[in-house]
């Protein structure tokens, strides 16, 4: 048995690397294909991988490149399953473990709330490759409901705090789009003595006299969001993630499209299912003031003890 994981940076990564233990059946060897950050140095490290080429939105001339790479590790390791949350490497990928006989699983990304992205719908129609969302509402065709990464988690009680003194922002790792209503709004709401640490990806945060650091092993991400008494991040997949596993109700600010900040508004969909869950609080940035984050500073995230496998057929 062996299995390859495929998946672009950031949330992709992430989503896939919590589902995993959750896949109804055997996994055997593991190979992971992805890109080389600090984020999924920091998580895989330990596991086989295989870095793909570094592959913007919508860049066919990089999704070729990833191509020809799986090509050349499904020749050599000739897996049994294949296994992909996205986005480009997932079209890079499982069309070409279908042609060398693997069985290709790919599972739309969870912030994909009310229909697949342009990568789902393009594997949708691949023959051979079968296709699962994570969520009821648009399940049905080429779809099959799998359940959510989010299932893993409910609110839990609240929290004791006396004022917000350890905030961590996190506006993700997606290359080209940067954030500055965000950071320019926080600069004027976050409590003056509060201790910030800034992930900043794309934003250049220097006019804004913050000092910030673009991309942070996800150990070390890990381990300020635990500690933190609040965490506002851009709502990203990841972001999200990384915040309830540590038991954080963050702040998601969705980005805007129009405002140039990222390809579309997907992002508004997956703030709304989990402040919809009770995970996370919403806010566009002119929304946000010392109450709002107050309010969510003392909410809780708690993990499932009952968290069902996917379903998936074995």
């Amino acid at each position: 048995m062996r299995t390859l994981f495929a998946a672009s940076g950031g949330g992709h990564l992430a989503q896939l690397f919590n589902l995993q233990h959750r896949l109804p059946f055997e996994l055997g060897e593991v190979t992971w294909f992805t890109f080389d950050t600090p984020q999924s140095r920091s998580m895989l490290e330990g596991e086989r991988v295989v870095w793909a080429h570094p592959a913007p939105p919508r860049d066919w001339r990089a999704a070729l490149r990833n191509r020809r790479l799986a090509a050349a590790m499904c020749r050599r390791l000739q897996f049994t399953t294949a296994v992909s949350t996205g986005a480009s490497v997932a079209v890079s990928t499982l069309p070409t473990a279908r042609r060398h006989g693997t069985r290709a699983i790919y599972i739309e990304s969870a912030a994909r709330v009310e229909g697949p992205s342009l990568s789902g719908r393009i594997l949708a129609a691949t023959p051979g490759v079968e296709t699962f969302c994570q969520y009821r509402s648009w399940a049905g065709g080429a779809w099959s409901y799998a359940g959510s990464v989010f299932d893993a988690f409910e609110a839990g009680p609240q929290r004791q705090l006396a004022a917000i003194r350890n905030v961590v922002v996190t506006l993700g790792s997606q290359e080209g789009y940067a954030f500055d209503r965000l950071v320019e709004r926080l600069v004027d709401v976050l409590p003056a003595d509060a201790e910030v640490v800034w992930q900043t990806g794309a934003t250049d945060t220097t006019r804004f006299g913050v000092e910030g650091i673009a991309s942070m092993p996800a150990s070390e991400l890990e381990t300020a969001i635990a500690g933190a008494d609040l965490v506002v991040a851009h709502a990203g997949v990841g972001s999200a993630l990384a915040s309830v596993i540590k038991g954080v109700h963050p702040v998601l600010v969705p980005r805007s499209a129009a405002a140039g900040e990222h390809v579309d508004d997907h992002q508004v969909q997956i703030a709304a299912e989990l402040a919809g869950r009770g995970l996370a609080t919403c806010a566009t940035p002119s929304e946000l003031d010392l109450g709002l984050l107050e309010s969510a500073a003392h909410q809780s995230v708690m993990r499932r003890v009952d968290t069902p496998p996917l379903d998936i057929p074995g």
